[in-house]
């Protein structure tokens, strides 16, 4: 799908109050053009949600005029102020266009690059992939390392939720910036589609979005790249194998055996694609009450074990907490454990561990 024939179709869409096209005025953002695919953000203000559905009817009918057959719209609602002044120009850049394959970036994750990266894997999905992801990060910046984040969890992104990310901003050159939360720079599927619809792609689609996250976006200079796989031994983590061999890996479990059983076939698909394991996380490992007892409630050793048959050592055991409920704080955040927590210095020993290992 050529990206004229999409920008020609979405300013067809007027916006009735500046009598602009969304496109132009900006309203239309974060565009993103995948063979017969198209993702983009539409903002909408309070008056406006009521017609919501028929936004979306009428940009699905436009991109399906010119066969584009698979159309996600995510919506986000902004304020009437907010709205006239992206409409005016003075709230932010020049609308988002979509990335010119003629502006190329020098790619991240070429032989000659000097970052670093790490995948974070699981054999199944509710074990704290993406929690353990994003606190190592943040570990990680704590330390003085530049880090970035791919949210990589195509059908089962959370990251953007979990640090309260709503936007991807683009540059004026047009290619997409990460947003930068808690010195992170992060990068998701969820920017581009929306929270509540199913993403229904196959294996060259996931191939597209990964290459687009990895050539397409302007990253900053990063000592460290935090991929957060999707569970299991499907299309994106084969993509990571091919594309980024150099690559290192964490497996995540919980000590419950059948998590530490599954988990087990991911990393076996790392040794048999010769990416370094780095070690096993086991997050959950027990639950300690006020009186400094601990109770295991789903079970124990799971993760010395799965590090036994993958041969490689047991990096931390997790206990099961909550950040700090400090709201008011300008830092807060539901799912980052501050330093000073049991839980933020497990994540510090662990980001420790993952420098003198990857910097050896």
């Amino acid at each position: 799908m050529q990206r004229e024939l999409v920008e020609k179709a979405l300013a067809e869409l007027i916006d009735d109050e500046s009598g602009r096209p969304f496109l132009d005025t900006g309203l239309i953002r974060d565009v993103m053009v995948n063979e017969r695919q198209v993702a983009l953000t539409l903002l909408l203000h309070s008056e406006e949600s009521g017609e919501e559905a028929l936004f979306r009817t009428k940009l699905t009918e436009k991109l399906n005029a010119i066969g584009v057959q698979d159309v996600h719209i995510r919506v986000k609602s902004i304020t009437k102020q907010e709205k006239d002044a992206i409409v005016s120009g003075a709230y932010a850049p020049k609308p988002a266009r979509i990335p010119s394959a003629k502006q190329e970036l020098a790619p991240i994750a070429s032989p000659d690059s000097s970052v670093k990266f790490l995948a974070v894997a699981s054999g199944k999905g509710g074990v704290g992939k993406s929690t353990v992801t994003v606190n190592l990060a943040s570990a990680l910046v704590r330390a003085g390392k530049r880090v970035g984040v791919i949210d990589a969890d195509i059908y089962g992104f959370s990251i953007p939720r979990m640090l309260g990310v709503e936007d991807v901003r683009q540059t004026d050159k047009n290619h997409i910036v990460p947003v930068e939360r808690y010195g992170m720079h992060i990068i998701s599927t969820g920017f581009f589609v929306s929270e509540h619809n199913p993403v229904i792609w196959r294996g060259p689609m996931l191939g597209k979005m990964l290459n687009t996250f990895l050539n397409e976006v302007k990253w900053p200079e990063l000592d460290y790249m935090i991929i957060d796989l999707p569970p299991g031994t499907g299309d994106v983590a084969l993509d990571i194998n091919r594309r980024i061999p150099q690559c290192a890996e964490i497996i995540v479990t919980t000590p419950h055996a059948t998590a530490s059983g599954v988990a087990t076939r991911a990393g076996a698909m790392a040794i048999q694609t010769e990416h370094r394991i780095l070690g096993v996380v086991e997050n959950m490992s027990y639950y300690e009450d006020e009186t400094g007892k601990k109770h295991y409630l789903f079970g124990r050793s799971g993760g010395k074990q799965l590090a036994e048959r993958l041969q490689t050592e047991l990096l931390a055991q997790i206990p099961i907490d909550t950040p700090p409920n400090d709201q008011d704080e300008p830092d807060f955040s539901t799912s980052i454990y501050k330093p000073e927590t049991t839980n933020g210095a497990i994540y510090a020993n662990l980001a420790q561990q993952v420098i003198k290992q990857l910097e050896a």
